[in-house]
């Protein structure tokens, strides 16, 4: 929330500090380390119950950790492998700010709430996960009631009741824990509906002809195309089985099947892969009884084939050849 309605007011704060240390040689890499190193500083401090002393610590973090992307911009440093560097830290300084509470908290309430920290811990590195992830997929998911900067905030000002009365520390770190979980969960929803609505554009048809019925439907089985005519009638479809193209006449409302395809005639309306698989599967059918009824002197075979010649034959021709049984 604070990062997209406030970072142009701070940038132009945090820009001049920027190329001043710049200049002076400081580099981004250096305000990462000396961040992450005050982080476990402060962890220190609050488990060992001194909230002022970590409550200090900590905003000295945060310090650096908000000027590393300024001087790197002024130094021109700034890269990708400084963005996962500070991602990196980022999450490492949460663990040890929250540890330091469990440690506090496990010590001082017989580990009965040092559960909490640890259950923040687990739901803003959630957080943190369905951005990366949204991200990768290309999508967004920025925003949130407790984003890291929130989340900062939040937890100084908890230390500052703290240090006034420590044993509101556990309520406290309770409405916390749901603040954040409320935020994971709206960023799931976020992202979810965008990916609902992506798939859905995904899966709109490139492109409708006009005038085309609803029953009409192109069928291409290892074709490389299937076409329907504006303005067929319903019912009209087309098959084509290992053939270029399929297409039904405009205003026809037959079904025709391409000429030396395998499949064969098939009835009106019923679905139409099983319309092609049983045609298929009975064309198939009838050539091999067909074949197997030949004498065996009359059965001519195609070079280099196995099959027997009349598969090669139309629908028609293969109907209408005369059928010899053994006895």
């Amino acid at each position: 929330m604070f990062d997209g309605r406030f970072r142009h007011a701070v940038d132009g704060v945090t820009s001049p500090i920027g190329r001043a240390l710049a200049s002076v040689g400081v580099t981004a890499d250096v305000l990462t380390a000396a961040g992450l190193a005050m982080s476990v500083g402060s962890a220190v401090a609050i488990g060992a119950g001194d909230f002022a002393l970590g409550l200090a610590l900590m905003v000295a973090t945060g310090l650096p950790d908000l000027l590393d992307g300024p001087v790197a911009k002024a130094a021109g440093t700034a890269s990708v492998r400084g963005a996962f560097l500070d991602s990196v830290a980022d999450r490492i300084s949460d663990a040890f700010l929250y540890g330091g509470l469990a440690w506090y908290l496990a010590a001082r309430h017989h580990g009965t709430a040092a559960v909490i920290p640890f259950a923040i811990v687990a739901v803003t590195a959630l957080i943190s996960y369905e951005r990366a992830k949204a991200e990768l997929l290309g999508l967004a998911a920025r925003g949130g009631l407790m984003e890291r900067a929130e989340r900062f905030i939040a937890l100084g000002a908890v230390l500052i009741v703290a240090a006034v009365d420590a044993a509101l520390l556990a309520p406290l770190l309770a409405v916390f824990l749901v603040l954040v979980t409320a935020t994971a969960c709206g960023r799931f929803v976020r992202v979810w509906r965008a990916a609902t609505a992506h798939v859905a554009a995904a899966a709109a048809p490139a492109a409708v002809a006009t005038g085309i019925d609803a029953a009409a439907e192109p069928v291409a089985a290892g074709s490389a195309a299937g076409a329907v005519a504006a303005g067929s009638g319903a019912g009209a479809g087309a098959v084509a089985a290992g053939s270029a193209a399929g297409a039904v006449a405009a205003g026809s409302a037959a079904e025709p099947v391409t000429a030396g395809s395998a499949a064969g005639p098939v009835a009106a309306g019923a679905p139409v892969a099983m319309r092609w698989r049983r045609g298929r599967v009975d064309s198939r059918w009838r050539a091999w009884r067909a074949a197997r009824a030949r004498p065996a002197g009359q059965r001519q075979r195609h070079p280099g084939s196995h099959m027997p010649a009349i598969i090669g034959r139309s629908a028609p021709e293969r109907r209408s050849a005369p059928v010899q049984r053994r006895s």
